[in-house]
């Protein structure tokens, strides 16, 4: 995809320079970069995103009954192998199936808004994901990106604000049990409790309609969304009844851990990096914060989730150009925002671990008196 404004560089030395995006008013405006996007990109084919959908759930049923037929009477140490191959291929290509669902939500699948959300409601409610109520708290991160007081998700600590735990969470041991948690349990963690989401006045989750996340006229769907769970959650229950527990786990429960461990992981990296700025309220608007996002390198990941990876940076500055302009629609629009547009090739792996580490809140730089508002990821307690 080119430098771009790459987020870190090797110096002489061969060590690692992280490089600051700009944190000031960009010199262009929103209606600047869309009129360097070919403005087919901002098609939307019923047709083309029915192909991707079609050829996803292909392969997860296919991948099902693979798994279903020849990998349960595998014997060690055969299955030992199988199963963990199954639910990675399983899990990546329902991560697919889960970010053409988020194209619903954002009404990028077709021009037909009741066909998107009967699509994507289907999707995410078969992955036991809660549709309307992620699609609406979605919607709200993408209003307020990189907002300290506004954002909806992966909201860093300000220094000032740690406890006192802190010391122990960044430490070795401390990083690796939050990656654990991260990608094991946190998607439950912010949909049931808003861990790590903004802060409310009073307790707050995915499935209350009257959490304090949703406006009146939402609440509704949130019911709906509710109903929708609970059905498919007694479905499972039923095929467990019929097929045993070990094997709703392994077909079915095993897969989704890995959905929602790459669904966490990829918007924390999306929004974490020492580059990166986060704003309070006397300097936050909407470009500087849509700006304050990271494109990344899954190499053959990016094709299997539909882009999403790598082409972020475009996607938060016009969230209803399908996946499939996407690429296209971020070659256009780099020359654009030159040194505003971050991408960072380092090896996933190595990034969490890296990101863990420097990035465990947020403090202004008190050098730059002229911009107090600006804050930017440390570790130095």
């Amino acid at each position: 995809m080119g430098s771009g404004g790459r987020a870190t560089e090797r110096n002489n030395s061969g060590n690692e320079v992280v490089k600051r995006a700009p944190s000031s008013k960009p010199p262009f405006t929103l209606g600047d970069i869309k009129k360097a996007i070919p403005p087919h990109c901002f098609d939307r084919s019923l047709i083309r995103s029915s192909s991707y959908l079609f050829v996803d759930l292909f392969f997860s049923f296919l991948f099902y009954y693979v798994a279903a037929t020849y990998i349960f009477p595998l014997k060690s140490p055969l299955s030992y192998v199988a199963w963990p191959i199954y639910w990675i291929l399983q899990g990546s290509v329902q991560m697919g199936l889960w970010v053409i669902g988020h194209e619903c939500g954002h009404q990028a699948f077709s021009d037909y808004p009741w066909l998107n959300d009967t699509i994507g409601y289907f999707l995410h409610t078969g992955m036991l994901a809660p549709y309307f109520s992620w699609k609406y708290s979605h919607r709200r991160h993408h209003s307020n990106t990189a907002s300290l007081e506004n954002d909806e998700s992966f909201v860093p600590k300000k220094k000032s604000n740690l406890n006192a735990s802190a010391r122990l969470l960044n430490t070795p041991p401390g990083r690796l049990f939050r990656l654990v948690i991260l990608c094991s349990i946190g998607w439950l963690l912010y949909v049931f409790f808003n861990v790590s989401g903004r802060k409310y006045e009073r307790f707050a989750n995915h499935f209350d309609p009257k959490s304090p996340i949703y406006s009146d006229r939402e609440r509704f769907q949130i019911l709906l969304t509710d109903v929708g769970l609970l059905v498919a959650s007694y479905g499972v229950y039923k095929v467990a009844m019929a097929q045993g527990f070990t094997w709703i786990v392994m077909v079915y429960f095993a897969p989704l851990v890995i959905v929602y461990g790459f669904l966490v992981v990829i918007t924390w990296l999306h929004h974490t990096h020492r580059s990166l700025p986060h704003y309070d309220s006397t300097e936050w608007n909407w470009l500087r914060g849509a700006l304050s996002t990271i494109d990344r390198d899954y190499g053959i990941l990016n094709t299997v989730l539909h882009h999403i990876t790598d082409t972020h940076v475009a996607h938060h500055l016009f969230f209803t150009i399908p996946h499939y302009n996407a690429m296209e629609a971020t070659k256009a629009i780099k020359p654009i925002l030159g040194e505003y547009y971050q991408f960072d090739d380092t090896p996933i792996v190595k990034a969490m671990w890296r990101e863990a580490t420097e990035c465990f809140f947020v403090e202004a730089d008190e050098a730059d008196s002229d911009n107090k508002g600006v804050y930017w990821f440390n570790n130095k307690m």
